[in-house]
């Protein structure tokens, strides 16, 4: 299983559609969740563990996913002494 950070998007003035959204249809999800609206950013956070990219975005209300990303990463060893980066696609 993988780890993503999500982060989706939404535009000031839709806090409270998000919250009932969440509330009423991904509940589970919420409490992963962490908003930035009270500063004026109007993002969700959270991290999450998946099998996929695909399966990571199920956690954000589908009317967001066009404006979500989800970004696989990973944690890095201390002892590790050379950091390999490969290009994928961002989906």
């Amino acid at each position: 299983m993988d780890r993503y950070l999500i982060i989706s998007t939404h535009e000031d003035g839709q806090c409270q559609k998000v919250m009932d959204y969440f509330r009423e249809y991904h509940a589970g999800f919420l409490t992963h969740f962490e908003f930035g609206c009270n500063d004026g950013d109007h993002h969700a956070y959270a991290f999450i563990d998946a099998d996929s990219r695909e399966a990571a975005m199920l956690s954000v209300p589908p009317y967001l996913r066009n404006k979500t990303k989800a970004i696989k990463v990973n944690t890095l060893d201390p002892q590790s002494k050379n950091l390999v980066h490969t290009k994928q696609s961002n989906a």
